[in-house]
């Protein structure tokens, strides 16, 4: 399948601080990508940078073949890019329904958009029974569905969210889980989401890119990249906490020198073993 956005040796600064150091990565026609990594480590920026809220200082960003580091956010909005950022950003005095039409202000075609609004009261109908209530007085969970369904009236071709969940509780995270899990099934576009946490990874995301101070660290498919991390940094990413010095005995067997227990096991250990780090549902 062909890259829809590349990312090449991309910097960015504050001031002195450099806070993207190199990174590259790219997401395929289709694809849903995850950013995860620790606070600090440039997972908003990453975004930001995409969407042209903050320059870079280095590096290149295609998006369908076209250099967009120079184009400016309302232009990207209608090429295709969608953000949904962190924190709810909703226009408080405006009403859900005037919310929701901003998001299509690019848009020149009424009868589709009046279609986007029904498809976003469908997978939202919270949003339809606020329609006419000021953004503002929206609850937390509702604000957040509120700043999603506005995005996704732009009619995305790719949709970035920046930790879609957070600060929702429980009940409200698995809700809002299941409607965007419902809404990305039927997207034909593409997604890059930011997330802390393990279990929304491995639901939503095909890909899953790590970062670490500025720096990718680790990146492939989801499962593999948890089955088999290609270093310690990545394996306490994946949730793995048990984390001990090994050595290779044979195809199948280890020598865990930190325990001083020696393991065999199914699959063909690697040449390079170095640690080994076991998660409670390794376990049976």
């Amino acid at each position: 399948m062909g890259k829809i956005l590349e990312v090449k040796n991309l910097h960015v600064h504050y001031g002195m601080i450099h806070a993207i150091k190199g990174i590259s990565f790219h997401v395929k026609k289709g694809e849903i990508v995850t950013l995860i990594g620790a606070n600090g480590a440039g997972k908003t920026s990453t975004l930001q940078t995409i969407t042209g809220l903050v320059p870079s200082s280095e590096g290149e960003i295609l998006y369908n073949g076209k250099r967009i580091e120079k184009v400016s956010g309302y232009k990207l909005v209608g090429m295709g890019l969608a953000h949904v950022p962190e924190g709810r950003r909703v226009f408080s005095s405006l009403s859900v329904y005037q919310n929701l039409l901003l998001g299509a202000y690019t848009r020149k075609d009424k009868k589709e958009i009046e279609d986007s609004l029904e498809m976003i009261y469908t997978h939202f109908p919270r949003l339809k029974e606020r329609r006419n209530q000021v953004a503002g007085t929206l609850s937390g969970g509702e604000q957040q569905m509120l700043a999603m369904g506005r995005a996704l009236m732009s009619k995305p071709e790719m949709i970035l969210l920046d930790e879609p969940f957070s600060a929702l509780d429980l009940y409200l995270r698995d809700k809002m889980q299941e409607e965007l899990m419902l809404h990305l099934e039927e997207f034909p576009g593409q997604a890059i989401m930011v997330s802390h946490s393990r279990d929304e990874i491995y639901r939503f995301a095909e890909e899953v890119i790590m970062l670490q101070e500025g720096k990718v660290i680790g990146q492939g498919e989801t499962k593999e990249v948890f089955r088999q991390p290609k270093n310690r940094q990545a394996a306490i990413l994946t949730g793995c906490k048990n984390i001990a010095k090994a050595k290779k005995l044979g195809e199948h067997s280890i020598f865990i020198e930190d325990w001083g227990l020696e393991l065999t096991m199914e699959r063909e250990i690697p040449d390079k073993l170095s640690a080994i780090g076991y998660r409670a549902h390794d376990f049976v």
